[in-house]
């Protein structure tokens, strides 16, 4: 068979090149810098109560927004699938806005929908629902900018789901829950759980949509991306990098429970 592409060896040098350069480069550069701090002040910089405070609120809107794009972002991919109506292309390509949209339209967009005179602000603060400089604004806006990530990985799997699995189990007297239960959400789980883990990664290295709603209140609404460009334009290189470095830490502790979960869930695709 004819190759496209060059040779293996070229090919993948290039690759591996353009991977070292753009990617693992800048991380051994933040691990490095991180490692000249020393663990005594790099454990004091990341126990200080203004960090904690930002990555609690960081992790805590993250696992928030997270639940919300898993439940929405699931049920939109079985909509988009399964149904067609009038303007389904249309709301199929709006799935990708989050990416195209600078992450600071977004932020400011949302801050206007949410203020106490904004479309949806105004119904809510009569109820005493503040929004906007509240972790529930935060939660919002990362959730905004992370849905498209559980979308477009549960969409191309159900699409590709052959059907004879799920008429089989009709003819035997299967109920829709039960179908969806034994034959369809094992075949989705590992694609599932990639979309997931994805969006709370995005979640968490979240910064320009989440500043405009959040107020970037010390101690209250400060994410801990924000804290680490507040240390460098502090010139404390240090404090930015021992942040970015626990925000890498817990990216990569991420996608490690993500491939065991993956690992775990793919056996069961084979069973429908």
């Amino acid at each position: 068979m004819k190759r496209v592409l060059p040779g293996f060896g070229l090919s993948m040098g290039v690759t591996l090149t353009y991977l070292g350069v753009i990617v693992l480069l800048p991380l051994v550069a933040l691990v490095l810098r991180g490692a000249e701090i020393g663990p005594e002040r790099f454990w004091a910089i990341v126990t200080a109560p203004r960090t904690l405070a930002a990555l609690q609120l960081t992790l805590v809107a993250g696992a928030m927004a997270t639940v919300v794009n898993a439940a929405y972002g699931l049920l939109m991919a079985w909509v988009l699938v399964r149904y067609d109506f009038p303007g389904k292309r249309v709301l199929d390509a709006l799935m990708d806005i989050p990416f195209a949209l600078p992450t600071a339209v977004a932020g400011l967009a949302l801050s206007a929908l949410f203020s106490a005179n904004g479309w949806f602000g105004a119904l809510l603060e009569p109820m005493g629902i503040k929004v906007v400089f509240t972790i529930w604004g935060v939660a919002i806006a990362m959730s905004f900018t992370s849905i498209p990530f559980v979308v477009r990985t549960v969409q191309p799997v159900l699409e590709d789901l052959d059907p004879q699995y799920e008429q089989a189990a009709i003819t035997l007297g299967a109920h829709p829950f039960t179908i969806f239960r034994k034959v369809i959400w094992p075949v989705i789980l590992p694609s599932f759980l990639v979309g997931v883990t994805l969006s709370f990664a995005r979640s968490l290295g979240e910064f320009g949509a989440v500043v405009f709603i959040a107020g970037n209140l010390p101690m209250k609404t400060e994410i801990a991306s924000l804290l680490a460009v507040i240390r460098l334009e502090e010139y404390d290189y240090n404090g930015a990098a021992a942040i970015a470095l626990v925000l890498l830490i817990i990216a990569l502790l991420l996608l490690v429970i993500s491939n065991l979960l993956q690992a775990r869930a793919l056996p069961y695709k084979a069973k429908p």
